[in-house]
């Protein structure tokens, strides 16, 4: 635990990391306290439940892709420039938070009272999204061709990132982005 880290941090992060490994059905809060090595009784003092636990996951993960994409979608930049800050987005979340974006592609339909509020989230940023996209096409940046195709095509491969960043370490964030955005806009941009 590092010294600004706080234990109730320490738990979200091994909470994270457990959950996205095993799936959040599969673990207990004694599960937790083991992997941290304290009585599960004491997790109860930093955290009301394991729901709890997924809720702080999943909704702050949610929260600033969204707040972000707000702040990209109602930017002055041509739209193929937001989908290249959108790629960049995603990449910087997965590089910090892989565990926690394992456990919201595979674990959001677990939450309770939440659900509706993470669901509003997802359908605002898909929505943002896919105004980037047909402003885009509408402009001319981008080949007229099926919007929702583009929207599944990218956001399938920037959701996933979270299972294969771990397994290249070597490749630092501004290489992945710059190579993952011409691979990803190149299809779709107009010449």
């Amino acid at each position: 635990m590092s010294k600004t880290e706080t234990r109730k941090d320490e738990i979200i992060k091994v909470s994270a990391k457990l959950f996205k490994e095993k799936g959040y059905s599969a673990i207990t809060m004694r599960d937790i306290a083991k992997a941290m090595n304290i009585k599960a009784a004491s997790l109860y003092n930093h955290i009301k439940s394991k729901q709890d636990l997924l809720k702080i996951i999943i909704i702050s993960i949610a929260e600033e892709f969204t707040i972000r994409m707000q702040e990209i979608s109602s930017s002055e930049s041509t739209s193929i420039e937001k989908l290249q800050k959108i790629i960049s987005l995603h990449i910087d979340i997965a590089y910090h938070y892989p565990y926690r974006m394992g456990v919201l592609n595979n674990d959001w339909m677990h939450l309770e009272e939440e659900l509706e509020y993470y669901l509003e989230l997802r359908n605002s940023y898909e929505d943002n999204f896919r105004s980037i996209v047909e402003s885009g096409i509408e402009s001319g940046e981008m080949i007229d061709t099926n919007t929702e195709i583009i929207v599944f095509s990218i956001l399938s491969t920037l959701r996933s990132l979270y299972l294969w960043i771990p397994k290249k370490e070597a490749l630092k964030p501004e290489e992945l982005t710059k190579n993952l955005t011409q691979v990803l806009i190149s299809g779709i941009q107009n010449d």
